[in-house]
């Protein structure tokens, strides 16, 4: 099997540093580089692994999912300035590494990992998604996993059975899953009174979001349309079938919101990394212990 394209996702990186690593890392102008330290130790762990590197990043929220569920995002705290600053920093240093910068003006660095997954698979590649955000498990497929990094420097690949392990349900009926249960991290409710393992349950059961809307009688006015939703389902309470009828048209829009968008991407061109090139803009920025690792590596 030939080694995966590595697709990271930065905005997610940069966050988890920024919290992870100390603040005390301070680059030449005194202020920290510890979301850059991190971001880019992050994605070297997989260099000796992956056939390349594409670095993604994007709007802070699709304006399209905000017009769908106005409090999408909403609740997030504002950008600390030390992490805007370093945010700032990241496309210069990432393709100073050789690497590929992906990013767009409208959609969001899922949407741009899940594109430039998809046409790997097209060319009759691998891609390895290194993400923190589950909506990405909507993108998993017999040839596209999710690295899940782990304690140590170590790490795990999620793929189709672990998706089904988690959720419980297949990768393509995430966006489903997310719906029902909700997305706190994206501010999404979900169905009132369904949890994790109820909308797997009934995802399990009824395939697709419309077609369990479709046998809760979301469509239906009569007075027994509990009695008839519980007839069309072995699992489904009255509670639920009424939970879901009442917010239908909202958890459609929560499916729109969850449902990875497909952008017009090419592959990388040049797949290799320039430690030297990333060693002098590591040194530029006075991150001279990323530099000595960067040093060594492109003299091994």
């Amino acid at each position: 099997m030939p080694a995966p394209l590595l697709i990271a996702d930065v905005p997610w990186l940069l966050y988890r540093s920024y919290f992870a690593l100390p603040k005390s890392i301070v680059g030449a102008n005194g202020q920290p580089v510890n979301a850059l330290l991190g971001t880019v130790n992050a994605v070297l762990t997989f260099y000796d692994e992956v056939d390349g590197v594409v670095a993604c990043m994007g709007a802070e929220q699709a304006d399209y999912r905000v017009r769908l569920y106005p409090p999408y995002h909403a609740h997030r705290d504002p950008m600390p300035p030390e992490l805007a600053a370093q945010w700032e920093q990241a496309p210069s240093l990432l393709q100073s590494l050789g690497w590929t910068y992906a990013t767009s003006d409208k959609l969001e660095a899922d949407d741009v990992m899940f594109s430039h997954a998809r046409v790997e698979e097209e060319r009759g590649g691998q891609a390895l998604l290194l993400t923190g955000d589950r909506d990405l498990y909507g993108a998993v497929t017999e040839h596209t996993a999710v690295a899940e990094l782990l304690k140590g420097g170590e790490h795990g690949v999620i793929g189709p059975t672990e998706v089904r392990k988690r959720y419980g349900v297949e990768p393509a009926q995430v966006p489903d899953f997310i719906a029902l249960r909700g997305d706190p991290s994206d501010g999404l409710p979900g169905a009132p009174g369904i949890g994790a393992k109820t909308a797997a349950e009934l995802l399990r059961e009824h395939g697709t979001l419309e077609s369990l809307l479709s046998a809760a009688g979301a469509e239906a006015t009569d007075e027994d349309a509990d009695a008839a939703a519980v007839r069309a389902s072995k699992i489904m309470r009255p509670r639920v079938a009424g939970a879901l009828r009442d917010n239908a048209e909202l958890l459609r829009k929560f499916k729109q919101i969850a449902t990875l968008q497909r952008i017009t991407v090419a592959p990388p061109v040049d797949r290799t990394s320039d430690f030297v090139g990333g060693e002098r803009m590591a040194s530029e920025l006075g991150m001279r212990r990323l530099a000595e690792r960067l040093h060594l590596l492109a003299r091994s």
